[in-house]
């Protein structure tokens, strides 16, 4: 699941209202991978663009983003990947303000549902990458 979310040249293809997202810089550390994203959004007629510091920590199972300029007043999330059985849970935060009033009168109730849908929306993407194929027999969990 980390490379999944990781994997944000993807997020046009199933992110809700994100339109386009170009990485404009990518620096590889010792432990990290930081990049810088901007993303733009869209819904009906309104269009905005904002640009976010991404910090990718595979060893730490952790992504991190900052915001850096847009819309927004301040604009933070953050995923944790745990370990768990099979699988693992996913921890995401998010939390943010838009910079102008009129602005989070039209799109707050429009952000909010869309980022309360981010967890399906990644859920689809992993099933659709991950799914075995059509007749692979997966095993019968064992019971004790």
């Amino acid at each position: 699941m980390f490379d999944l979310v990781a994997d944000v040249d993807s997020y046009p293809e199933f992110v809700p209202l994100c339109e386009a997202l170009r990485v404009t810089s990518r620096k590889r550390g010792p432990d990290r991978e930081t990049l810088i994203a901007t993303m733009a959004i869209g819904y009906k007629s309104i269009r905005e663009r904002f640009t976010t510091r991404v910090t990718l920590l595979p060893d730490k199972q952790q992504i991190l983003v900052e915001y850096l300029d847009g819309p927004f007043r301040h604009l933070e999330n953050r995923w944790r990947f745990v370990p768990s059985g099979s699988g693992c849970d996913v921890d995401f935060y998010i939390t943010y303000e838009f910079r102008s009033r009129m602005l989070a009168l039209v799109m707050g109730a429009v952000f909010d549902k869309a980022f309360r849908k981010f967890a399906s929306a990644f859920e689809g993407r992993a099933r659709q990458l991950y799914r075995p194929p059509l007749g692979t027999i997966c095993p019968a969990p064992t019971t004790a």
